[in-house]
């Protein structure tokens, strides 16, 4: 694939890094000539220009690009990025950056997004998922669908140790996905018992809010309100 990412900062440049390796054709631009550290990135193509403007776009290629990655520090810059790219240059996929959490709800196809990555939010999740216990924590929302990823790790308390998957009341607008059991996934085969510390991952549909409360409810008599970091701003 041909690809190319506004910013070129220590983000940009990681994941500039990452994509070469997987054989794909790359392009950095900024409008900063210090971001411009061309060795560092060497097999990458380099622009100094600014990618919010139509022009620098132009010279970039992206009308012939699959991906176009706004990385950029700037939200508003992304934002901007995300929209010329998709409606000016009908690129087929746009991804962009989200520095502060409080600005989600902007990056959305009405802005040219297809997909939106926040950085403190992922961190967030992750630190949430390493030590909360019966309590489902948000991973990640799926911007087309709606449908959200949970995880649950099982506490020696709970209801749910012994019992097989398949004899869990899960209501029908979740899906477990995968089972982890010391560091190892494995398919939600209905006959797995469930064992302490073992991390469930869950789908759901974007308008199940009320199931998963009873997720909760299933997993911890005395389980807390699902955890999600937006309720942190």
């Amino acid at each position: 694939m041909r690809i190319v990412i506004a910013g070129a900062g220590a983000v940009g440049r990681s994941i500039a890094r990452e994509l070469l390796s997987h054989g794909h054709d790359v392009t950095l631009m900024d409008s900063q000539a210090d971001k411009m550290q061309v060795a560092s990135v060497a097999d990458a193509d380099w622009i100094l220009a600014d990618a919010c403007s139509p022009d620098a776009l132009a010279q970039a290629d992206v009308d012939v690009c699959d991906v176009m990655v706004a990385a950029t520090g700037d939200d508003k810059a992304n934002l901007v990025i995300s929209l010329l790219a998709k409606t000016e240059f009908a690129v087929p996929r746009t991804v962009a950056r989200v520095n502060n959490p409080k600005n989600e709800w902007m990056f959305n196809d009405q802005w040219g997004v297809d997909v939106s990555v926040s950085t403190p939010r992922v961190i967030t999740a992750l630190v949430e998922d390493a030590v909360a216990i019966g309590t489902p924590v948000h991973l990640f929302t799926f911007p087309k669908s709606g449908a959200s990823m949970y995880s649950i790790t099982i506490s020696g308390q709970s209801d749910v140790l012994g019992r097989r998957l398949a004899d869990l009341e899960i209501p029908h607008s979740a899906v477990v996905a995968a089972l982890i059991r010391d560091t190892r996934p494995l398919a939600p085969l209905p006959e797995l018992s469930l064992e302490e510390d073992d991390k469930l991952l869950f789908l759901f549909r974007s308008t199940g809010e009320d199931d998963l409360k009873e997720v909760t409810g299933l997993f911890s008599n005395d389980a807390e309100l699902p955890y999600d970091p937006a309720q942190e701003d």
